[in-house]
């Protein structure tokens, strides 16, 4: 689930407080100054105070597998080598290439309108399926409300315990959304929303007759053999070995053990699913390469849009169809997404010919606004400078 910008209004959830002691380079054979700067990075990521973090960057000539800061707080036990991650909204980037593999299957159209494909599901408080297209949910153009927000109006710690156990259809979800008023008409602005994937689930579904997680699965995890990614619904618990993940509710509050997932918003087609590094890795070099999607279909995912200023990604981001691509210092830039929940961030990014992928993960989040800049600021310097300098 990407959360950058959900609690706008009320707070900032972001990367917590805990300066830790180093953990070495670990992992296959790679190159010898990538390994410097990959742990020169996760080392300096972890000194803003995130508990710990973990990267793994493949290339031609090898892979860099780091770690740094601990795993749990209180057991001060090492991050896992290569431990399960909740992907969050990377998620999105899944479920985008299924949609687009039936687009070229001529199955389904990236401009058939949403009342279309789901007859009277989004029709409510100025919000009309007739006027929103495919495209526009993959891309974060149809201007419809986050139900993010209506899952989750008060973020505390109280709200976090009493709710993150109850699970909602994707039609109970769709609904709180349409409550609101739609942002801006369809096509006609950028906001990012979980309800849109939401909704690209159910269409799926509606066409192929099976749900969208079957389809990942027998389109994309089993061809690639992904043995470690899965998509495990409503189900709360992580395979060993993973890392703890831990939430800050408020400014100088306490860190909160936040490794159950909070089921409202980690359940569905916007961000339920889990895997490995290396399995991501795999995923995002497949795709980039052409072995998903034939030329025509990945073309128009990496066909791009501008993104406001205050969308929460770096300067000069902009947004595909369940990708995102952002300018790298060295020229270029990078295809990647990213998924964020209670106590943990994912950040998947592969240079444009695949040749080049890397898998971030943090595992822990502040509500303090300024440690959520530096420890912000500290994830896109090792992206970059791994993507960069990985020759």
């Amino acid at each position: 689930m990407l959360l950058l910008r959900s609690w706008s209004s009320t707070a900032v959830l972001t990367l917590a407080l805990s300066a830790l002691a180093p953990v070495p380079a670990w992992a296959a054979p790679g190159p010898p100054d990538a390994a410097r700067s990959v742990q020169r990075d996760a080392d300096a990521l972890r000194d803003t105070g995130v508990t710990g973090v973990s990267a793994r960057l493949e290339t031609e000539r090898g892979t860099v597998s780091v770690r740094s800061g601990v795993a749990d707080p209180a057991t001060r036990r090492p991050v896992p080598r290569d431990g399960y991650l909740r992907l969050g909204s990377t998620t999105k980037t899944f479920v985008a290439t299924v949609v687009l593999q039936l687009v070229g299957e001529k199955r389904i159209s990236l401009d058939q309108s949403v009342e279309e494909l789901l007859p009277g599901v989004v029709s409510r408080a100025g919000n009309d399926g007739r006027t929103i297209s495919v495209r526009d949910l993959l891309q974060h153009t149809s201007g419809l409300s986050d139900y993010v927000h209506d899952v989750f109006p008060e973020p505390t710690a109280q709200t976090y315990f009493t709710h993150r156990w109850r699970a909602y259809a994707p039609e109970e979800l769709v609904a709180l959304a349409l409550r609101h008023e739609p942002a801006f008409p369809a096509g006609g602005g950028w906001a990012y929303s979980n309800t849109n994937y939401v909704l690209a689930g159910m269409i799926i579904e509606k066409v192929t007759g099976r749900t969208w997680d079957q389809q990942v699965r027998d389109r994309i995890l089993r061809p690639l053999g992904l043995r470690d990614t899965d998509t495990p619904g409503t189900s709360p618990f992580l395979p060993a070995p993973h890392a703890s993940n831990h939430q800050q509710f408020s400014v100088n509050g306490p860190l909160v053990d936040t490794t159950l997932p909070y089921r409202p918003f980690d359940s569905g087609a916007d961000g339920s699913m889990t895997g490995t590094a290396a399995d991501l890795n795999r995923f995002f070099r497949a795709l980039a390469g052409g072995r998903l999607l034939a030329p025509a279909e990945l073309a128009v995912m990496r066909d791009t849009v501008p993104m406001p200023p205050d969308s929460g990604h770096p300067a000069g981001t902009r947004d595909g169809l369940g990708l995102f691509f952002t300018p790298l210092s060295c020229g270029g830039g990078y295809l990647g997404h990213g998924g964020n929940g209670f106590g943990y961030v994912t950040r998947a990014a592969t240079t444009a010919d695949g040749r080049r992928t890397l898998t971030v993960s943090v595992h822990s989040r502040s509500a303090d606004p300024r440690t959520a800049a530096r420890q912000e600021e500290a994830l896109n310097t090792l992206i970059d400078h791994a993507l960069c300098r990985a020759t």
